[in-house]
């Protein structure tokens, strides 16, 4: 497995001559003291001597097990590499007189992109005389933006930075994409039924009416 965990210095490979010392507990302060000293605790508890911050002064070393403490950070930052990777914010360039061929390919790169569940944001680059029309790169993005508008939403509307027009678009979520809410549809269906039934009602009531006038 590859070694992407940040180095840290330990045991012998500390080069101050005074360090402050934390338990492996994490939050016992142990005191400062030599480094021979330190690395003499240490070895008492069968421990490695870390530091932890080299910028402190003096700085701060942990006794710990740094086989396990390197596998923990690796982890964690291979993990957080992943998340980063599929959910953050990714960009695509796009030239302000860009051809058909070429925008089909960055569209499907910003397809892509969505479908791994991240934010992409759509950027024209305006170089020499192309910055004095704005309006063909807004017209740009709003092409790219409507055709992708079941799949991605407008989170950052256009904005210009420097000679860089830009907007951010997010991944459809499912309650983006939900209809819209059925309350109105029940509503409507309960008035009718209630206009339904009160003609009966009306009916039944002349009915009444007719036979009283029969009977006189």
């Amino acid at each position: 497995m590859t070694n992407i965990a940040r180095e840290y210095r330990a045991n012998g490979r500390i080069r101050a001559s005074t360090v402050r010392v934390v338990g492996d507990d994490g939050e016992q302060l142990l005191g400062i003291m030599s480094l021979a000293d330190a690395l003499s605790l240490a070895r008492e508890k069968e421990l490695d001597l870390v530091e932890v911050a080299p910028a402190a002064d003096p700085p701060v070393c942990k006794l710990l097990d740094y086989g396990r403490f390197k596998y923990v950070q690796t982890k964690k930052e291979r993990e957080a590499k992943k998340a980063q990777k599929s959910t953050g914010l990714r960009e695509v360039r796009f030239r302000p007189a860009i051809g058909q061929h070429d925008l089909d390919a960055k569209v499907r790169i910003v397809q892509k992109l969505l479908h791994l569940g991240a934010k992409v944001k759509l950027a024209v680059v305006f170089r020499g005389r192309s910055i004095a029309h704005p309006e063909i790169g807004v017209s740009l993005l709003r092409k790219v933006a409507e055709g992708l508008q079941e799949i991605a939403k407008l989170e950052k509307a256009p904005g210009m930075e420097g000679r860089t027009l830009s907007i951010i678009l997010a991944p459809m979520t499912h309650r983006d994409a939900s209809p819209l809410p059925k309350v109105e549809k029940d509503n409507t269906m309960k008035t009718q039924d209630s206009v339904q039934t009160e003609k009966p009602k009306e009916g039944s009531a002349e009915t009444a009416e007719e036979k009283e006038h029969a009977q006189a």
